[in-house]
């Protein structure tokens, strides 16, 4: 079984709203909705892959990135490990630069049936972390 390791942005800005891109109609997950990433490429660490994903993906520059841990997924046809990454500080506006939907969602409102299930952990930990926030 193929395993894919991948680098994956949580954007958040300073309102704790968390930037989320809608995968294609084509791809696995279609229509899903994702946190931006992408495969790590050979030679190339966690955090270089993130940089020049986001880069591609949403044309930001990442200037600061924290690592907030990882998870493995099994699925039918592709087992993944994603490697999550907090970015709070970053150059330049978010967008969709490969023609995808993409919104800006409070972390307290992140729905984890509208992401893939490996994402599902992550979700329940950033509205943990909101809900606390909140207190």
């Amino acid at each position: 079984m193929k395993h894919l390791q991948v680098a994956v942005g949580v954007i958040r800005n300073a309102s704790h709203e968390i930037f989320l891109a809608q995968r294609s109609s084509s791809s696995h997950m279609a229509n899903m909705w994702e946190f931006p990433g992408g495969k790590i490429e050979s030679g190339e660490s966690a955090q270089q892959a993130l940089v020049r994903e986001l880069a591609e993906e949403t044309g930001i520059e990442v200037t600061q990135a924290e690592a907030i841990g990882s998870a493995d997924h099994t699925y039918e046809d592709v087992r993944v490990t994603l490697h999550f990454f907090l970015v709070e500080q970053w150059q330049g506006e978010p967008w969709g630069r490969e023609g995808q939907p993409q919104r800006w969602v409070k972390q307290a409102e992140l729905v984890a049936e509208e992401f893939p299930p490996a994402n599902h952990v992550l979700i329940a930990r950033l509205r943990q972390e909101a809900a606390q926030l909140a207190n």
